[in-house]
């Protein structure tokens, strides 16, 4: 019967060797999460004004699910989405960048702006949007004596928080937004440390 105790020299080696597999382990899984389930990125301009601002760093969820109305994502606006006059959807050139806005409304909803009160309505139904900097007064032309417009079904309607200094579906060179080019929800904002929070 060997009764033999292990040596310090082994045990540490063991322990060595278990710290290391933890280590390597913890760096797999945190590179996995940020190469396939969240994305950092930095935000550039002002029209998500007072939610957002130039250079606040956030990480973004790219498993985007249902997007729902008040969701704030991050969309690739290679591609504009207008409507024809027989009300079919037109594709044009877009802004050809990535852009960070707000959900106003999904497919099959119905969106009517009052620019000269600067009210938003979706469904009829007036938005109560505390997160607005400034009402809505700015047409950007996309739907010039269209409105109300229907959100077409596999697009969504998306504003910037900062009405009057935001390119969004009300301007021509964005319109309805495909799905298909919503990069990601934004879930975090983990810069400026002072202005840390989730969404």
């Amino acid at each position: 019967m060997n009764n033999k105790k292990p040596s310090r020299k082994s045990i540490f080696f063991k322990e060595l060797e278990s710290f290391f597999e933890t280590i390597f382990t913890s760096i797999f899984i945190v590179t996995l999460i940020f190469t396939y389930i969240l994305r950092p990125t930095t935000v550039s301009g002002d029209s998500m004004n007072p939610t957002l601002f130039n250079n606040d760093r956030l990480l973004i969820s790219e498993f985007v699910g249902t997007l729902e109305k008040g969701d704030i994502v991050i969309a690739d606006c290679h591609q504009a989405v207008l409507l024809s006059d027989e009300n079919t959807p037109e594709y044009r050139n877009g802004l050809d960048k990535m852009i960070v806005k707000r959900v106003i409304a999904t497919g099959g909803q119905t969106v009517d702006i009052d620019f000269e009160k600067g009210l938003v309505y979706v469904d009829g139904e007036l938005l109560d949007e505390p997160y607005i900097l400034g009402l809505t007064h700015l047409d950007g032309g996309a739907f010039t004596e269209k409105y109300p417009v229907t959100v077409p079904e596999g697009y969504v309607f998306i504003m910037g928080d900062n009405r009057n200094n935001s390119r969004d579906s009300r301007d021509r060179s964005v319109g309805f937004m495909s799905e298909d080019n919503i990069i990601g929800k934004v879930i975090l904002r983990v810069s400026p440390l002072n202005k840390i929070r989730v969404f």
